[in-house]
């Protein structure tokens, strides 16, 4: 008889010595009571506790947990507005027994301090100045949280306004401002390439034209200088200036009429046109050169006898 508890006492023995170790995941502690009384905090690795005596009351996770609040209020310039609070926290390592024992649920803490804190700064901004101050918001929630979940063992790593999310009218009326806006901008740039089109264009015809001019202006110096020399050869061939200049106007005439001659195209006449036309020009021309010379002799005279008295 005895014999058949033997089997039995070694296999409750080596429950109970089993039973004695327990593994503690990294990044966790483990809270060990005895007798229903807090008894230590057990850190990653193979632990020890006394069988039937000692038990794992719970563990806690060290890890950096994040919580999404979301929040609807309303903002100074009465427009009603969800944000959306990432809270980033973890537990304390020395203080895992305030977060076991102190505080049940940390999610509905963090919660309420989160409503509590954005709930009374968001009231005081516009609607502009919440995205704009998003920052301002965020520090103001982690400087609550961390003053209240320091004393339940919680450190607040980090506070985010995540997003910011007006009444759909809002945001399309929203919209609607920023599209007429840049459409304001985009016809005033419009404006400004015209105006500057407009600027270049009118600098670049008087830059033509005054290229134009002087163009013209070499053209007549060198014409003026082929006729001097012209003037310069019949000279030496004994005509005097008056005839050769007369000369170089009816040969000019002619070269000019062959030179339309030789263009089919072209629809100009020249009046007149005769063979008289010529002669008629030089005599014209010859007559008005000796005027010339006939009145500048006469004022010489008269300034000689004005000088003589």
């Amino acid at each position: 008889m005895s014999q058949l508890f033997i089997p039995i006492i070694l296999f409750l023995g080596l429950i109970i010595l089993i039973s004695s170790f327990f593994i503690v995941k990294q990044q966790t502690a483990a809270i060990v009571e005895r007798f229903g009384r807090f008894n230590s905090i057990r850190h990653s690795g193979l632990q020890l506790k006394i069988p039937l005596v000692d038990r794992i009351a719970g563990k806690v996770s060290l890890k950096i947990t994040q919580l999404d609040v979301i929040i609807e209020t309303k903002t100074l310039d009465d427009v009603f507005v969800k944000l959306k609070v990432s809270v980033q926290y973890k537990v304390i390592r020395e203080k895992v027994y305030d977060a076991f024992y102190k505080l049940d649920y940390p999610h509905e803490q963090i919660t309420s301090y989160v409503f509590d804190v954005v709930r009374a700064e968001v009231p005081k901004m516009k609607l502009d100045d919440v995205f704009v101050k998003k920052d301002d918001i965020a520090i103001a929630v982690k400087t609550e949280l961390n003053d209240a979940m320091m004393e339940y063992g919680y450190d607040i790593i980090k506070t985010l306004v995540t997003d910011i999310d007006p009444d759909s009218q809002v945001k399309a009326a929203m919209n609607r401002i920023n599209a007429a806006d840049r459409e304001k901008t985009a016809a005033q740039y419009e404006g400004d390439a015209a105006r500057i089109l407009i600027v270049e264009k009118a600098k670049a015809e008087a830059e033509s034209k005054r290229l134009q001019g002087q163009g013209i202006a070499d053209q007549r110096r060198e014409i003026a200088r082929g006729l001097e020399e012209s003037v310069e050869v019949l000279n030496r061939v004994g005509i005097n200036s008056q005839e050769a200049s007369a000369l170089i106007v009816v040969t000019q005439h002619y070269d000019t009429l062959q030179s339309l001659g030789q263009e089919t195209n072209s629809n100009l006449i020249l009046l007149p046109n005769t063979p008289q036309a010529g002669s008629q020009m030089l005599n014209d021309m010859v007559a008005s050169f000796t005027a010339s010379n006939q009145i500048g002799e006469a004022m010489k005279q008269a300034q000689k006898k004005k000088n003589g008295k």
